[in-house]
């Protein structure tokens, strides 16, 4: 079965690339297209598909209120931030808002494919560059969550340092050589973490990593 994709970005030029790439894959179909917020919620609405790829600066509704939009549909579909980071806030405020990734816009053909993908598999999509620039929106004015903190409680230390590590950007083979672990044990710990936190994915890992205090943009 291929996966639905619904293209949401202002510039024509951008859909169409996006389109001609996508359309060279067998198990990825490009089922409707939009110019602005607006317009992509209505089609997402209309198509149903399995993933949205969702720019942010647009005009008539932003990405960041589309993608909240989409997102409080019911049985709501996988979106995917396409960006070129020129505004940090609104960043760290799509992945607050649930989205399943970042891809920004210079990513290369086989990386928007494999993005798509990802997604749709249920998995969430944190590049190592883009994570650090997800990582550094949170440093001008990163606020404590109470309760994400009581939930730390929850986790055993060794589930925490993966989170730690997670948040910093490493990969699951990079926080396995750092704690001294097999790589299979180190997914294990990552799925209880996501199980235990009630999170969908490494992405709201990060997010809830730094609303709740546990990594300091600026700290070791």
């Amino acid at each position: 079965m291929s996966v639905r994709v619904v293209l949401v970005d202002d510039q024509a030029m951008v859909r169409a690339g996006l389109q001609m790439v996508l359309a060279a894959e067998d198990d990825v179909e490009v089922v409707g297209e939009a110019a602005d917020g607006a317009a992509g919620v209505r089609e997402v609405a209309r198509t149903r598909p399995d993933v949205v790829l969702m720019d942010l600066r647009m005009p008539v509704m932003g990405g960041l209120e589309a993608a909240r939009r989409v997102l409080a549909q019911p049985d709501p579909p996988r979106v995917v931030v396409l960006t070129t980071f020129d505004d940090d806030e609104d960043v760290a405020a799509a992945l607050r808002a649930g989205v399943s990734g970042f891809l920004l816009k210079t990513a290369p053909a086989e990386d928007l494919v494999a993005a798509v993908r990802t997604v749709a598999a249920g998995a969430g999509l944190l590049d190592p560059a883009v994570t650090l620039r997800v990582i550094a929106s949170f440093a001008a004015a990163p606020v404590p969550d109470g309760r994400a903190s009581a939930q730390l409680a929850e986790l055993t230390a060794r589930e925490t340092d993966v989170l730690r590590l997670l948040a910093r950007g490493l990969s699951n083979a990079e926080a396995a050589e750092q704690l001294h672990l097999g790589e299979a044990t180190v997914k294990t710990h990552v799925s209880r973490v996501l199980l235990k936190l009630g999170l969908r994915d490494r992405v709201q890992a990060v997010a809830f990593a730094y609303e709740s205090g546990l990594v300091v943009p600026g700290r070791p």
